[in-house]
């Protein structure tokens, strides 16, 4: 069972939840106990019968009371079966708060795990995964999969609660208990199939939720585009029908649960019935026996039902859980290995040696070599899908080629440590999407060894520390939702900046002025070449414009090497 698994992984508070139910059982089972002697007195009283003719039970926890000095009297034994109910909430308040607790950290604890392993994995890993499977598994999967505890641990406790009573009402009478038991069984492997199809509606909730969100996710990030053609009502359709799927199973769900209740409280209500009747008519036990041992089964009853119910609430959601499970062993299947000899600084240059790569049996990168001066600006232009992309993510160790290799400083980069290597390369994606953050977070992105004088650094390196000391907070100024408060040109620099920030040696752009117009590319291409004999920067773009302020510019065509030129020698030669 799932809830055996989470003990195992959170074993101490596993421990003090069960020890503390368990507390809280003889608590509850001692004031049961107490509740026979305590009726007998009160009818014996009316009745006049003597103390020798009580039931053997009542006797027995009547010498025991003696034996410890209580004298059995009413006003007493009222008051130990308030102590006993007070003891036993104490108990149950404790173990509550060790289950609130639990579940909370379980819940954190899933995504993390998650996020490390996501983080961990080989980026190929990224490239197959849809981003609304990975949103679903730390939103929803992470906690429904902790809900599963918590009804666990409910199921955990009614158990003992359950043995507590079934053990006070075999002391009263055997017989009459394990009939009432037999009967509760059968009725419980009866409605049995209710759980069944609750385990099979929430199987397909978690199938659907991934998919649900999978779409809604490329819906949000491509709203802007569908509401400009008027086309939304297409993404209504889509989500609709996903939606009526996702529908029709919490149906499901909530009819199976709902039936169970229903059937549940009459067929225990005609098994109480029905024991008392033969209790009183056919055994004719004494009334007193027959109110303790109807109330004890009572409960007994009830709590076996709420087992099941706590039970089927727990198969609905283990589903979450091991859909979860399922993300994180894929990616630690796909574990990036990080060892390997120390990552050279880049001090002489980079080599691609007859390189090749494919993608799904598709040639991108046919047997390519050229190579990147260090200090220098190198410009790699080409068409979409000529595999401009393919070779920055080799050189960042992101992507490892089908054939030939990758040099730093004539070292292959097989050999190096990758994540070393990674911390010396300063990356700015084609998207500019900022954090709705402060400048200063965009720029560090929180790390600590990067201060506001690191911040600004970077900023002047990107000729955009103007247009930020210029506004009202300056680096503490927010840029709103995806950088909204700022323009395209202004959200350009603040990536360069950040990709400036920890003084790498590589610098990379990808497509880095795609979305600009011929005034603001112009102006980062500058900002470019001043950064030239600081490090190492190599651009690649579908634009002829920072061709013209490179040092060397290679052409590629459909994955293979088309020309090279250093228009930077004709410029220096002409000035």
């Amino acid at each position: 069972m799932i809830f055996l698994t989470f003990s195992r992984a959170y074993p101490r508070q596993s421990l003090l939840m069960v020890g503390a139910l368990l507390l809280a059982g003889l608590a509850e089972g001692s004031s049961l106990s107490l509740m026979l002697p305590l009726i007998s007195f009160a009818v014996d009283n009316e009745s006049g019968v003597e103390p020798d003719n009580q039931s053997e039970f009542t006797q027995w926890i009547t010498h025991a009371l003696e034996t410890i000095g209580i004298t059995p009297a009413i006003g007493n034994l009222l008051i130990i079966v308030v102590v006993f109910i007070l003891l036993k909430n104490l108990m149950l308040l404790v173990a509550n708060k060790q289950v609130g607790y639990t579940k909370a950290r379980m819940a954190t604890d899933l995504r993390l795990r998650l996020l490390q392993s996501i983080l961990q994995s080989r980026w190929s890993y990224f490239v197959h995964q849809p981003v609304g499977r990975l949103t679903n598994s730390m939103a929803t999967e992470a906690w429904r999969a902790s809900d599963a505890y918590e009804f666990g641990a409910g199921m955990v406790a009614y158990s003992i609660q359950a043995v507590v009573y079934l053990s006070v009402a075999m002391l009263v009478s055997w017989k009459a208990t394990l009939a009432a038991l037999a009967a509760a069984l059968v009725f419980l492997y009866v409605s049995h199939f209710l759980v069944k199809m609750t385990r099979r509606a929430g199987r397909r909730q978690t199938h659907l939720l991934k998919s649900l969100l999978s779409r809604m996710t490329d819906t949000l990030n491509s709203v802007k585009t569908l509401k400009a053609m008027g086309r939304e009502n297409l993404a209504d359709n889509v989500l609709g029908a996903e939606t009526g799927k996702l529908n029709r199973a919490l149906e499901k769900e909530v009819f199976s649960k709902a039936a169970l209740s229903s059937a549940q409280e009459p067929m225990f209500a005609a098994v109480g019935a029905i024991a008392i009747f033969v209790l009183l008519e056919r055994w004719e036990m004494p009334v007193a026996e027959v109110l303790v041992l109807t109330v004890v089964l009572t409960r007994t009853l009830a709590h076996l039902g709420k087992i099941q119910k706590h039970y089927q609430k727990v198969v609905t959601a283990e589903s979450a859980y091991y859909s979860l499970q399922e993300a994180v062993d894929d990616a630690v299947a796909l574990k990036e290995e990080h060892a390997g000899r120390p990552a050279p600084e880049l001090d002489d240059r980079i080599d691609l040696a007859g390189v090749s790569f494919e993608y799904d049996g598709k040639p991108i990168l046919k047997d390519l070599s050229l190579t990147i001066p260090a200090g220098e600006l190198t410009t790699i232009i080409g068409r979409s899908g000529s595999g401009k992309t393919t070779i920055i993510d080799m050189l960042a160790g992101l992507q490892a080629p089908s054939g030939g290799r990758v040099l730093i400083d004539g070292v292959p980069l097989a050999d190096i440590d990758v994540r070393d290597w990674r911390h010396k390369i300063g990356y700015a994606p084609q998207d500019t999407v900022l954090l709705h953050d402060t400048i200063l977070n965009n720029v560090t992105l929180g790390d600590p060894d990067l201060d506001e004088a690191a911040a600004r650094r970077a900023l002047e390196q990107a000729d955009a520390w103007e247009f930020v000391a210029a506004m009202p907070e300056g680096l503490h100024t927010s840029v709103g939702e995806r950088g909204a408060r700022v323009s395209a040109g202004q959200r350009q620099r603040i990536m360069l900046a950040r990709a400036l920030a920890h003084q790498p040696r590589l610098l990379i752009l990808d497509e880095a002025t795609s979305a600009l117009d011929p005034v603001s590319e112009a102006a980062i291409c500058r900002t470019l070449r001043a950064l030239r004999g600081q490090l190492t920067i190599v651009a690649v773009s579908h634009q002829p414009a920072l061709a013209e302020f490179a040092d060397s510019v290679y052409r590629l065509s459909e994955g293979r090497l088309e020309g090279s030129e250093r228009p930077s020698d004709s410029h220096h030669a002409a000035s």
